[in-house]
């Protein structure tokens, strides 16, 4: 081999590490960062667990430790997630074993929230953010709980931010907390496969909002 392709291999290979150093201590992981957001007021009135995506418990858990702190008075929960094929079979009879909330109830209750305290609201064709936030910000308003904070997987939590605030931003002061339990870990998610779709799929989920939102469908 001649100097001059040791010289190319070795420039190649120095390139590599290069691109590779600054991939995983500056790239990667200011993709991972950029995804989450925190802050916390001194005092809201009500602390509200989205229920759409993934890590609903660690999301509770969150909710359950603001409560605790004294930051937030009410626990707004959500959910009863219904599509056609379900309203077909509670037409021909069909009735849950119990009411939608019972478990985050039962939860919350262990983690120190009164049930007094909790709140459900039923969102019944919530299938993502937006929808979720459609459905629950009305609730909010109407109950005059216009000082909130919104719990979350830490992934989601400025997309989520982002999201009720062009909903609801000139009628609610919105704070949000991701739910530290839950496993993401913005400086080495590349290593993890689950990390890994749940990145990639919130990305694509910007793609898609602002795709909405540009074609005025929001």
């Amino acid at each position: 081999m001649t100097s001059r392709k040791r010289y190319i291999i070795l420039s190649i290979l120095l390139l590599i590490g290069v691109v590779w150093f600054c991939a995983s201590k500056i790239i990667l992981p200011g993709l991972g960062r950029f995804l989450m957001k925190k802050e916390l007021p001194p005092h809201a009135d009500a602390v509200v667990v989205l229920y759409t995506g993934v890590d609903y418990y660690p999301r509770l858990m969150e909710a359950a430790l603001i409560y605790g702190k004294g930051i937030a008075e009410w626990v707004v929960i959500d959910g009863n997630r219904k599509n056609d094929a379900l309203r077909e079979l509670e037409a021909m009879g069909f009735e849950p074993c119990c009411p939608w909330y019972e478990n985050a109830v039962r939860l919350l209750g262990i983690l120190g929230v009164p049930e007094e305290k909790i709140l459900p609201v039923s969102a019944e064709d919530a299938f993502d953010t937006i929808s979720e936030a459609q459905a629950v910000g009305p609730y909010l308003l109407k109950n005059d709980l216009t000082r909130i904070i919104i719990t979350t997987s830490k992934f989601h939590s400025r997309r989520a931010c982002h999201i009720w605030n062009h909903l609801y931003g000139n009628r609610m002061q919105i704070f949000v907390a991701g739910a530290r339990n839950d496993e993401f870990d913005p400086d080495q998610w590349w290593h993890d496969g689950e990390q890994i779709r749940w990145v990639l799929s919130e990305y694509g989920a910007w793609v898609y909002y602002f795709w909405q939102t540009a074609f005025g469908r929001q």
